[in-house]
């Protein structure tokens, strides 16, 4: 017997009829920072949580991100018209925030994309931007070969082909010394470096995910142990904590990333050949209060993501016109909402005391769909999605990531969260429940000042 045929996700939405209720009930988990692969916890959530703002870490980012590895003369001109970037100085050892757009300007995906030479990169993160890069490499006039190294989970027990250490917190600069013998490099946010550690050569970036100073590094595999124990051997004078995959799934809450906008690819018929290569499965699942069978209510634009300091007119790329104009026209801005502690509260104790009950919340990160979509109300009426959720440690607070309308977007601005779906979706994850509406006061992105102020400088 042959082997079956995967569907498609534009079959998938046809014999649905409409791509919001073919995600609101796909059964995906919402997050899987690896899964199976590092553990929950290595102390507790909470201590490991403190311990990027005291101290320092190591996170590892080996097993829940996907790789797609572009090679080829027309590396940089295809990734140059695709994205909304510029790329007039990208090349080896450069790496930025690949951000990527449908024709409309709404929002497709992002990742963190590498040069490792001057005709091969590196993108890495959520399969949204890299399918849309390799699904352009194979479709499109481009001399170039692409290879995709998959989250562990579906790797079929092969290991990875990079590792992906992050060491992050105040007394990182100093552990960087220690490590490498020599003193830390001044690099530019986003910008790249190299180290030797353990005697192996180890590219850098100057990233973080939790908002602190901290550096990305990455090498072979085979190199991994090796630079591992040398980082924790290292780490121990300088009080390093190991961070799990718990505590791991909270670190965007600080530095402002909302890690699950939905890809604007559903309805554009341009982009039905896109969908037919598209397997049914990456369609992701959808969450949350926000209910509107017009999927184009969920889409959002890189204005309204905090991106368009990345829109760079110096190039033509796909969308460059739709978001010139949107450029020109008010835009949604992200925030944080601070979630008011008494009617947080009241979701946890609806669990022991008579009355109705609302969505299990789960710490400390709540969101329960790939695609997190509550909505905001101002006087009843909808003024932005909130698309991110958890608890933060350091300023114990139940806090969210939004866009909202520009009007709402002032610090201290009162809105409100609805918390629940209904109707309800068929989602495992999902169990009988009544809606609420939670008091949130509204605040920066990033909500710490140092990660605001500080830690990201200039970039391109």
């Amino acid at each position: 017997m042959g082997e079956a045929v995967q569907e498609s996700l534009q079959a998938a939405i046809e014999r649905v009829g409409n791509p919001v209720e073919l995600m609101r009930n796909q059964a995906r988990r919402a997050f899987s920072h690896g899964f199976g692969f590092v553990p929950a916890e290595f102390t507790n959530w909470r201590e490991e949580a403190l311990a990027w703002h005291t101290s320092c870490v190591l996170m590892d980012q080996s097993h829940h991100m996907v790789d797609l590895f572009v090679e080829g003369p027309d590396t940089v001109r295809l990734l140059e018209h695709l994205g909304v970037n510029s790329f007039a100085t990208f090349g080896d050892n450069k790496a930025k925030q690949f951000v990527a757009v449908n024709n409309d300007g709404h929002y497709i995906g992002d990742c963190v994309l590498v040069g490792l030479s001057d005709r091969s990169a590196d993108l890495v993160g959520r399969r949204t931007a890299l399918d849309w890069v390799e699904y352009n490499a194979l479709t499109g006039d481009w001399d170039v070969t692409v290879e995709r190294d998959p989250q562990s989970v579906e790797r079929g027990g092969l290991p990875p082909k990079l590792y992906r250490y992050e060491i992050q917190g105040p007394a990182t600069a100093s552990l960087v010394e220690k490590l490498t013998g020599a003193p830390m490099p001044e690099v530019r946010f986003f910008g790249m470096t190299a180290f030797t550690i353990a005697g192996k050569h180890v590219r850098a970036i100057r990233h973080g995910m939790a908002g602190q100073v901290g550096f990305e590094l990455f090498g072979p595999w085979a190199d991994g142990p090796a630079v591992r124990a040398a980082i924790l051997d290292v780490g121990e004078e300088f009080g390093m904590k190991q961070v799990g995959s718990v505590a791991y799934s909270t670190a965007n809450l600080e530095s402002g990333w909302i890690p699950g906008p939905m890809p604007a690819i559903h309805t554009d018929p341009s982009l039905t050949g896109y969908r037919q290569w598209l397997p049914a499965n990456s369609a992701g699942s959808l969450a949350g209060s926000l209910f509107s069978r017009n999927v184009a209510d969920y889409y959002v634009t890189p204005y309204d993501l905090g991106y368009g300091r990345h829109v760079k007119f110096d190039h033509e790329f796909v969308g460059m016109d739709a978001l010139r104009a949107r450029a020109e026209g008010p835009q949604r801005h992200k925030v944080t909402l601070v979630w008011h502690p008494e009617d947080a509260g009241r979701i946890f104790s609806s669990l022991w005391t008579p009355g109705p009950t609302y969505k299990y919340f789960s710490l400390p990160k709540a969101r329960y769909g790939q695609f997190q979509m509550d909505e905001v109300l101002v006087g009843g009426r909808r003024v932005g999605i909130s698309m991110d959720c958890g608890y933060v440690v350091r300023d114990q607070a139940v806090v969210s990531l939004a866009v909202v309308d520009e009007e709402f977007a002032r610090p201290g601005t009162e809105v409100r969260v609805v918390w629940g779906e209904d109707p309800v979706s068929d989602k495992p994850a999902v169990e009988p429940h009544d809606q609420v509406e939670i008091r949130a006061t509204v605040e920066a992105a990033p909500l710490d000042s140092f990660a605001r102020t500080r830690y990201r400088g200039a970039q391109s």
